[in-house]
């Protein structure tokens, strides 16, 4: 299932983010697919916020991958920055699929290398509003009680 939304602002795409996070449960996967400065790492920042992450949460673009630890008896989160990476071996290689049964995992720029690692990954493409730089478009493919969740 599928459905579009807007954000305009930064806060609005953390709440967007946050509201995600409170329907997410630990083994689901989020891709992030969007362009530089779309707002991956601010609407990572607000599903961490739901998962109540201790620590910021920041683009793991030099690192390829951050643990967040929860600091209630809720799932961590496994943030990912994929850009760098170019097959599933190299996913594999992150040990990613022993942490995805107790995380959240959230991949930026991971379409079609992750996807294997899960049945139904929330997919998220992010895009710039061409009149006005803090407007994002959202298309949100997930499952329906996902969507539902969101509407």
């Amino acid at each position: 299932m599928s459905f579009k939304i807007i954000t305009s602002n930064a806060d609005e795409t953390k709440a967007l983010g946050k509201k995600l996070g409170s329907l997410l449960k630990s083994g689901d996967c989020v891709l992030l697919d969007g362009e530089l400065g779309a707002g991956k790492t601010t609407f990572t920042q607000g599903i961490a916020s739901a998962l109540k992450i201790k620590g910021d949460v920041t683009s793991p673009t030099f690192v390829i991958a951050r643990e967040h630890k929860s600091l209630t008896d809720g799932p961590n989160l496994v943030h990912v920055d994929a850009y760098r990476l170019n097959t599933l071996a190299e996913i594999s290689h992150l040990d990613l699929v022993t942490d995805i049964e107790k995380a959240i995992l959230v991949v930026e720029w991971g379409k079609g290398l992750v996807n294997d690692l899960v049945a139904e990954p929330v997919h998220i493409k992010i895009e710039h509003d061409k009149d006005d730089e803090n407007k994002r478009e959202f298309t949100i493919n997930a499952p329906e009680q996902v969507i539902k969740g969101l509407l």
